[in-house]
């Protein structure tokens, strides 16, 4: 019984990581998967990682953000703008020497979005103890989302400030008042909404696993 119960654990759960996965490509090449907003590309492809964290578990969840990061280095050379090098080893950094691209690129590109699959499962995990399941689930939505804006954008800056500069005709030591207001701008609505939407989902998709069990 107990073997039955687990195989069919396992068939749900990849029915589900597949389900995820095919939604980030689906996301990815559709015009509200990133939205290009010159300086800067929005995205929502960072909330089916978010969900399949909380319902999957940390490992699957960095697999889905592997997934994410993989969509933003595709995207870097289908959806070019003004920050692709950040994302892609391929694209010329502005005002490089030798006119190529920088490895580093791939950190920025993979790093934060694998930890956006990890980082809400445990903040939900930590205060569905303490607090409502819809603070929890709101709460891990919001850390994931900025988990992937605060990183990505630190990245940025530290790996690529001069060239950031160059790219958005901007000082370098305008560059870090620059990122911080994209954060704010930019990363907080999208957090919020993240938390929101992480928060519906999760509940109805605890509501179906519990009625399955049942």
């Amino acid at each position: 019984m107990k073997d039955t119960k687990k195989t069919s654990e396992g068939i749900r759960d990849f029915a589900l990581t597949s389900m995820f996965a095919a939604l980030i490509f689906l996301l990815a090449f559709n015009p509200i998967g990133f939205i290009n907003l010159g300086f800067m590309n929005a995205t929502t492809i960072h909330i089916p990682v978010i969900i399949g964290s909380i319902m999957l578990g940390p490992v699957r969840g960095a697999l889905l953000g592997a997934l994410f990061g993989l969509t933003s280095l595709i995207s870097a050379h289908t959806h070019p703008g003004l920050m692709s090098f950040a994302f892609s080893p391929f694209v010329p950094v502005p005002g490089s020497p030798d006119g190529g691209g920088n490895i580093l690129a791939l950190l920025v590109c993979f790093g934060p979005r694998i930890l956006v699959g990890v980082v809400p499962y445990y903040v939900d995990k930590l205060l569905n103890r303490v607090t409502a399941r819809s603070v929890s689930l709101f709460t891990a939505g919001i850390a994931g989302s900025m988990t992937n804006t605060l990183l990505v954008m630190h990245l940025i800056y530290f790996i690529f400030k001069d060239a950031y500069a160059t790219a958005q005709s901007v000082s370098v030591t305008a560059v870090y008042s620059a990122v911080t207001g994209i954060i704010f701008t930019l990363g907080v609505p999208e957090a919020i909404f993240a938390g929101i939407l992480t928060a519906a989902v999760c509940k109805a998709l605890f509501a179906y696993r519990r009625s399955q069990a049942a």
